[in-house]
């Protein structure tokens, strides 16, 4: 995971989602923002965007919950910074804040197939158990909201729906080790649900597909991300699969305004999609478009059997994301361009260079 802070195209892309206009910003200004899972995809933009932002007066100050301060350190440039604040903690346990927090952002959680299967403990733990305490320090603190990050795997295997809505379900299967992901997304979101009917506390619920940008950390096992390894280390695309299932993707940067515009303008109890038509498509022709760039060819290879273990078993999870396009959110690119812009900066800064020279998909 390489600190891309002070890569001139990553500069440029924090540059580009803090100028955006369906934020009201002001509403921001000299709160504080607490948001776990700092140091991962989704959190670490989250902090570099907001601190981008507190360079032109916003005065927005970030508490960043994350296990490893060693990392953190490698990840986030803001220690010395009067706005940011780190703190080490396992957010499955007890957690207690003395000072002012007005938005709790709660992002911490397994995301990796393998971590599924090897820790479903820990990964039901974060999800229940986190969700949990920090619903407990918003009630303590009268946040004025706690957003859950959520998953479109709550949804579990509706392949006879073309388009998911935030009120279709599919079914789970509860006896193999993967259903600890999506199981515990759900009681974390049902948890959500009676925290703020019973204790009054204004929640909103952010469902992700899956995700990607420059932010992401190319060791994980998410497919996604192993496409890009294989590019980065200059060897051809791996799929485990036909790559004919369909999927919504999100942008990282996309991904992080649809949760700050939830935070500010979602309503109490409700979930809402992060999709947009322009990120819909095969797992396939993501693939065929990281090996373009590095003109590189697709092998396709059997998987594990911890591999597949940990696989979905969706083969089309396209969401309906008009919930959050008819409060204002809409995507800045689409898909290919964010896939060059994420492989542009990925490829500068890793110590691996692929030893070919990069084709663009466009």
């Amino acid at each position: 995971m390489p600190n891309i802070i002070t890569n001139a195209n990553y500069l440029e892309e924090l540059k580009k989602y803090s100028e955006v206009k369906f934020i009201d910003w002001n509403k921001l200004k000299h709160k504080t923002i607490l948001i776990t899972g700092a140091t991962g995809l989704v959190g670490r933009f989250f902090v570099d965007l907001i601190m981008s932002k507190n360079r032109n007066g916003l005065d927005c100050k970030i508490i960043a919950i994350g296990r490893n301060t060693t990392k953190a350190k490698k990840l986030l440039n803001y220690f010395d910074d009067n706005l940011f604040e780190f703190v080490a903690h396992d957010i499955s346990k007890n957690f207690t804040y003395d000072n002012n927090i007005d938005y709790i952002v709660h992002c911490a959680s397994n995301t990796s197939p393998v971590q599924y299967v090897t820790d479903p403990i820990g990964t039901i733990d974060t999800n229940v158990l986190g969700t949990k305490n920090l619903l407990e320090l918003s009630a303590a603190k009268k946040v004025k909201k706690f957003i859950l990050v959520s998953s479109f795997e709550v949804y579990g295997v509706v392949n006879n729906i073309k388009k998911i809505g935030e009120h279709d379900y599919g079914a789970i299967n509860n006896t193999i080790l993967r259903s600890c992901y999506p199981e515990s997304k759900r009681l974390s979101e049902s948890l959500c649900i009676a925290y703020s009917e019973q204790r009054k506390i204004d929640t909103s619920i952010v469902r992700l597909s899956r995700v990607f940008g420059p932010t992401m950390n190319v060791e994980s096992t998410l497919s996604l991300t192993q496409f890009i390894k294989n590019g980065l280390n200059g060897e051809d695309i791996v799929l485990k699969s036909d790559g004919s299932q369909l999927y919504s993707y999100n942008y990282v940067g996309d991904t992080v305004t649809a949760i700050l515009k939830v935070m500010l303008e979602g309503k109490t109890s409700e979930a809402y999609n992060v999709s947009s038509e322009k990120f819909d498509g095969r797992l396939r022709d993501f693939a065929e478009s990281i090996a373009k760039y590095f003109d590189k060819k697709i092998i396709f290879d059997l998987p594990t059997d911890v591999e597949r273990k940990g696989f979905s078993n969706s083969t089309m999870t396209i969401l309906n994301g008009e919930k959050l396009k008819n409060i204002g959110w809409f995507p800045l690119d689409d898909l290919n361009k964010k896939i060059n812009v994420t492989l542009d900066i990925l490829q500068s800064t890793s110590p691996q260079p692929p030893s070919s020279t990069p084709k663009r998909t466009l």
